[in-house]
C-alpha cells in the first residue's frame, strides 16, 4: 500500500469512527441527558475499546454536543434557506410560522424512528450551559435570522417584552412537542398526528395564534 493509499484508509476510518461517536453519543444523551453519560460510556456504545475515544476526537463534552446539532444543521438549514427564499416579503404570520417549524421537522421525518435529534434538543436546552451550543449555531444562521425579522414584522404592535416572552413559549413549544411525538414513535405508542408533516401544521397553527392572541394590559 502506497503511504497516500495509506493515509485516505486512515482518514476514513477517524471519520467511521467519528460518526459511530456522534450516533451512540446522541442516542445516549436524548435517552438519559447530556452529563448523565460519560465518555467511557460513549466510547463503550460505539464500540470503540479506547475509553479516550471521544475526548480524542471531540474534546469536551460540549465539543461533543456542538458536533452532534452541527451534523443536523445543514439539512435543516437548505430546506429553510430555500422556503425563506420563496417567502420573500410575506405579510402572513403562517408563512413565517411554517419557515420556523417545518425544516425541522421535515428532517426529524426524513431521519425515520427511531430518531433520537429530536430528544437531543430538548435534553441539551434544558442545561443554561449547553443552550448556548444551540443559540451559537441559531446565531449563525442566516435563514433563521431572516425567518424571525419576517415573522416579528408581522406583529409591529407587539411590545419588546411580550415579544420576548413569547418567543420562548414558541421555542419550548416547537422543542418538546417533537421530542414527544419522536419518543412515542419510537415506543411505538399512538400520536394525536398521523404523520410528521400534520404535526408540524398543528405546531404552526398553536404558534399563530400564540403570537395573535390579546395581550392583557398589566395592573
Amino acid at each position: 500500500m502506497t503511504p497516500m493509499a495509506a493515509k485516505t484508509v486512515r482518514a476514513e476510518h477517524v471519520g467511521e469512527t467519528r460518526e459511530r461517536i456522534l450516533a451512540a453519543a446522541e442516542r445516549l444523551f436524548a435517552e438519559r441527558g447530556v452529563y448523565a453519560v460519560s465518555n467511557r460510556q460513549v466510547s463503550e456504545a460505539a464500540g470503540q475499546g479506547n475509553n479516550a475515544a471521544v475526548g480524542y476526537h471531540f474534546g469536551t463534552k460540549i465539543d461533543l454536543v456542538r458536533a452532534i446539532a452541527l451534523k443536523h444543521t445543514a439539512a435543516v438549514e437548505e430546506v429553510r434557506a430555500r422556503m425563506v427564499a420563496e417567502l420573500r416579503d410575506s405579510p402572513q404570520i403562517a408563512d413565517w410560522a411554517s419557515c420556523m417549524v417545518r425544516p425541522t421537522i421535515d428532517h426529524l421525518e426524513a431521519l425515520g424512528s427511531p430518531s433520537w435529534y429530536a430528544r437531543f434538543i430538548a435534553q441539551v436546552m434544558t442545561d443554561p450551559a449547553l443552550q448556548d451550543v444551540i443559540a451559537d449555531q441559531a446565531d449563525a444562521s442566516p435563514a433563521l435570522l431572516e425567518t424571525i425579522e419576517g415573522f416579528t414584522n408581522c406583529l409591529p404592535e407587539l411590545p419588546a417584552d411580550v415579544q420576548a416572552e413569547r418567543a420562548v413559549m414558541s421555542r419550548q413549544l416547537i422543542i418538546h412537542m417533537s421530542a414527544e411525538r419522536e419518543r412515542a414513535l419510537a415506543a411505538h405508542l399512538p400520536t394525536p398526528r398521523s404523520s410528521w408533516h400534520d404535526a408540524a401544521t398543528g405546531l404552526i397553527d398553536v404558534l399563530v395564534a400564540l403570537w395573535q392572541a390579546p395581550v392583557t394590559p398589566r395592573g
